[in-house]
């Protein structure tokens, strides 16, 4: 195999339309933050999200998930329940404002947050510290639809808003509604492996034009309106700027391929890896009301399969970022840790990676990383056994179906029979 087939590749118009807004910033000299294309590219958004909803362009999916804690009021001393099984974008920002994120464990139907655990550790935390968290934090796992309408059944009943981390999820819907657009804010994230890209980039979704124009002051640095720079509040230079926003605008006349595509590859593995022994494909909830866009399409290896390999899982520390992630990486210096995927999973990785392949394990649950070791959890065991058998396979738009096929079959290869 001569290419190498990564999990979601950044895929561009065939139009090129993304060169052509970018290429109209340049002639116009709107190469700065903020422009046409910004303004544009919030109404594209807008649009596609329905609901009367106001968006907010901004440089990242975290700088969103900061902005909506701040704009609920969230600050020192506070707490946020937070979903454990997810990335760190969802927690980290909750110990920017210094407050402590409280994490919560999933259901195994969609792997989010438990509505049933979340009303449990609510209730807990209002007799331990006196007063009530300030916010919720679902997240749409490679995609999945949370079950929003008991998480904000929840939220109703204690008067908590919720800040919906549709990071990952941008398209997916529950009951038709596109997920973002329940809670109070919305996170949508526009990096270089989802639904669509900027470059680097996100947005927050608003329920009207108060938060809107709260949210736009915060995200430029909260200058008042006077003829020089006064500033009564902190605020944070986190808008987007014309040139990414001019790649979002093309991105969104494709937005509808993207997802219709990364559907079809999650029907090809259910269909394709439906008689593999000791391989379940993860999929939506049948009931109606999911409709997942399958970001990353998701599997779950049971204990007893046996993977070439195996046996030399774990035997060599990783000394650079699994996948080929950007950024420092600081090296280990042991190659386990008390909470990793089991010893097959590991081998599968590896055999799918010397096959150019690009395979990774799930998000490996908050409250078993060493940072959060001290923040409150409330735990079920659900995200730490799915995090010990399961996988992450590629759907982006550059994955054809010879392509999948050819991953079924390298799947099937390295099973030892």
């Amino acid at each position: 195999m001569g290419k190498r087939i990564y999990l979601c590749l950044a895929h561009m118009s065939e139009a090129g339309l993304e060169q052509k807004y970018i290429q109209e910033a340049f002639d116009t000299n709107w190469v700065v933050p903020l422009g046409p294309n910004v303004n544009g590219f919030e109404k594209d958004l807008e649009e596609f999200c329905g609901q009367d909803k106001r968006i907010v362009a901004l440089s990242s999916g975290t700088a969103a998930v900061h902005l909506s804690l701040i704009a609920c009021g969230v600050g020192l001393g506070d707490e946020v329940m937070v979903q454990s099984f997810t990335f760190c974008a969802s927690s980290h920002p909750v110990t920017y404002v210094g407050a402590t994120p409280v994490f919560v464990d999933s259901e195994a139907d969609t792997w989010n947050m438990d509505p049933d655990l979340l009303e449990k550790a609510i209730a807990d935390r209002i007799k331990v510290t006196g007063k009530k968290p300030k916010a919720i934090v679902p997240v749409a796992l490679y995609g999945m639809p949370y079950k929003i309408d008991r998480i904000m059944a929840v939220a109703g009943k204690y008067g908590i808003p919720v800040i919906e981390d549709a990071a990952e999820g941008f398209g997916s819907r529950f009951n038709g509604q596109v997920l973002g657009t329940f809670g109070k804010y919305g996170v949508l994230s526009f990096n270089g492996n989802k639904m669509i890209t900027t470059s680097g980039g996100g947005a927050l979704v608003t329920a009207n034009e108060d938060q809107w124009r709260e949210i736009m002051m915060y995200a430029t640095q909260y200058r008042e309106s006077y003829p020089y720079y006064q500033h009564e509040k902190i605020g944070f230079n986190y808008r987007m700027s014309n040139i990414c926003a001019g790649i979002g605008r093309g991105q969104m006349t494709i937005v509808n391929d993207h997802i219709a595509h990364h559907r079809h590859v999650q029907k090809m593995y259910e269909e394709l890896l439906s008689g593999i022994e000791g391989i379940q494909v993860h999929s939506q909830p049948a009931t109606g009301e999911y409709d997942s866009n399958y970001w990353l399409c998701t599997i779950t290896l049971d204990p007893s399969l046996r993977i070439r390999g195996q046996e030399n899982a774990y035997k060599t520390v990783v000394t650079g970022a699994v996948g080929g992630a950007a950024g420092v990486i600081h090296v280990a210096e042991s190659a386990t840790t008390d909470c990793q995927p089991n010893d097959n999973v590991e081998a599968l990785r590896v055999f799918m990676d010397a096959a150019g392949i690009e395979a990774r394990p799930l998000w490996k649950p908050m409250h078993k990383q060493p940072v959060y070791r001290n923040a409150p959890a409330y735990v079920n065991g659900v995200s730490e056994a799915l995090f010990k058998v399961g996988m992450c396979l590629p759907a982006g738009p550059y994955v054809s179906d010879d392509d999948v096929k050819y991953i079924v079959d390298t799947i099937k290869a390295a099973i030892v029979k």
